[in-house]
């Protein structure tokens, strides 16, 4: 592909040159257009002052029939030629260069005529008093020549010019791409994990958005690998425990004589199986969050529907209810179905988690008609840990046996993805939590 750089040269010189062809060519037609009255005045004046020498001449004898010589005219023998007529038809005088016949058939003013295939350019002024008619009249091909001189005139110092102005346009361009090559040998200097911003201290206004272009993606790809960086040690650390609990399970259970302690280390195993799978399925949706794209398909989903699905496949104690408002069934929101998934999922088991013997969880819609809330009568979270609720492996005070701290991010990020916030606060009425899911307009 052509490189912006040769683009622009090409460009700029074209441009020069259709502007020195088109400067060329008015020059050439208002040249020849000013150069045609300035000849014409010339004929005029000059069949004038020769109108105003032939005295006599018209008296003259008709017996003469040798036209006489007109004397020079200031030099203009070799560029005019000039006839003195009688008004009975007789050809008086005549310059040297003048043809035998008739410049004209015209008694006054201008005209244009072919004489032995030559255009000319003639001017009649005719002298009653006298007895005459002045003819004087110039080559057109020598006007041609004449303005054919001027534009070559014009056209070889464009020749000359021309290579020297390209010089001109290629260094200009060669220093205003300068700042791109200082960017792209700062960028191949720099290791893979450096994400400095770009220096844009003398960066021009045109390549400026590139730069805050690099810059914004720098500062994301870092913000990225930080979050991947945070995940990967948070996880390792996550995922010892209840490996380390399975093994210990595991060897008691393999070591134990009595079948009571057996069965009860072989429910522990199972209780560390499930908070290690959880786990591992929450660090598999925020990957796949962190990765999604801005853009989501979406599709009209039935929120009552989807809540039910989602209550009936998660496991919950003997004692726990759940409730869904009757209204949710007529609510529908268009969004991505995995996203909105994610986050009413997560919202449900941190409420069933948490949630004592005997608790309630109510599924309902909120103020305004587009939302909905959850409510469950756990512990709710202490005030001075509200700030860090959504925080990635942040559990609190109140943590749950298998929780990993990682639900309310979860559900948080899957709803900033479709548009939509979450709001959590203590619950007012009794001891617990209530979350709000807002669409945002």
């Amino acid at each position: 592909m052509m490189s912006l750089r040769l683009r622009l040269f090409l460009i700029l010189i074209g441009a020069t040159g259709l502007i020195w062809l088109a400067a060329v060519s008015w020059i050439y037609i208002s040249s020849q257009r000013e150069l045609e009255h300035v000849l014409d005045t010339r004929l005029q004046e000059a069949a004038r002052m020769v109108a105003s020498l032939a005295e006599g001449f018209g008296r003259s004898s008709s017996d003469d029939t040798d036209p006489k010589a007109l004397p020079t005219l200031s030099g203009y023998e070799r560029q005019l030629s000039c006839q003195i007529w009688s008004l009975d038809g007789r050809l008086i005088a005549k310059s040297s260069g003048a043809p035998e016949g008739v410049l004209t058939d015209r008694k006054s003013g201008f005209s244009d005529h072919e004489i032995n295939g030559e255009a000319w350019r003639v001017y009649a002024v005719e002298d009653a008093s006298k007895g005459i008619r002045v003819l004087v009249g110039d080559r057109l091909g020598l006007r041609e020549r004449l303005v054919g001189d001027l534009v070559k005139g014009l056209l070889w110092p464009a020749l000359l010019i021309v290579p020297l102005l390209g010089l001109l346009i290629w260094l200009s361009l060669n220093r205003g791409f300068r700042p791109l090559a200082w960017i792209a040998e700062d960028l191949t200097r720099r290791k893979a994990d450096d994400m400095r911003p770009v220096n844009v201290t003398a960066t021009p206004s045109e390549v400026r958005p590139l730069t805050d272009a690099l810059n914004q993606l720098f500062a994301k790809v870092e913000l990225t690998r930080r979050h991947e960086r945070d995940l990967t040690a948070f996880a390792a650390h996550e995922l010892r425990t209840p490996l380390a609990g399975l093994k210990a399970q595991a060897q008691v259970a393999i070591a134990a004589d009595d079948p009571a302690v057996m069965k009860h280390a072989l429910r522990q195993i199972l209780v560390s199986v499930d908070r290690t799978s959880r786990l591992v399925r929450q660090l598999l949706a925020i990957s796949r969050l962190d990765a999604r794209g801005e853009e989501q398909r979406a599709e009209p989903i039935v929120i009552g529907d989807l809540i039910d699905e989602i209550a009936g496949a998660t496991a919950k104690p003997d004692a726990v209810t759940v409730s869904v408002d009757e209204r949710l069934a007529t609510l529908t929101w268009v969004a991505n179905r995995e996203c909105l998934e994610l986050a009413i999922r997560n919202l449900h088991e941190n409420a069933i988690q948490h949630m004592p013997s005997g608790g309630h969880v109510r599924w309902t819609i909120g103020s305004s008609p587009n939302d909905i809330v959850v409510e469950d009568e756990g512990p709710g979270i202490p005030e001075n840990e509200m700030p860090q609720i959504g925080t990635r492996f942040f559990r609190g005070r109140f943590k749950s046996a298998v929780g990993s701290g990682l639900g309310l991010s979860i559900s948080r990020l899957a709803l900033e993805r479709i548009g939509a916030r979450l709001v959590l606060r203590n619950r007012t009425d009794t001891n617990g939590l209530r979350g709000e899911l807002l669409r945002q307009a």
